[in-house]
C-alpha cells in the first residue's frame, strides 16, 4: 500500500494531519507521496475545499480531514 497526501503550502490543517501521520505508530512503514494541489487546476478543483486528504493507491479510498488516530488506523487496515 502507498498513500497520496493531498496538501498545500500555508495550510495549518495540513500541518496537523501531517503531524498525526508522522506520530501514529504503524505496524509497517507506508510510503507517502505528498502532492501540492496548487500545482494543478484539476487538483484544486477536486481537493481545494477538502484538504488535507489521504488517498490509498491500492483501493482509491480517501480520508478527508478531520480525522483522528483511530480513524487513520482504521483507514490503513
Amino acid at each position: 500500500m502507498e498513500l497520496v497526501f493531498y496538501t498545500t503550502a500555508q495550510c495549518h490543517l495540513c500541518d496537523l494531519a501531517e503531524a498525526l501521520l508522522i506520530n501514529t505508530p504503524m505496524p509497517a512503514p507506508i510510503p507517502v507521496d505528498a502532492v501540492d494541489i496548487a500545482q494543478s487546476e484539476a487538483l484544486v478543483a477536486e481537493y481545494g475545499t477538502r484538504i488535507p486528504v489521504l488517498r490509498r493507491n491500492d483501493t482509491g479510498a480517501e480520508l478527508d480531514w478531520p480525522f483522528d488516530r483511530d480513524q487513520l488506523l482504521t483507514f490503513l487496515s
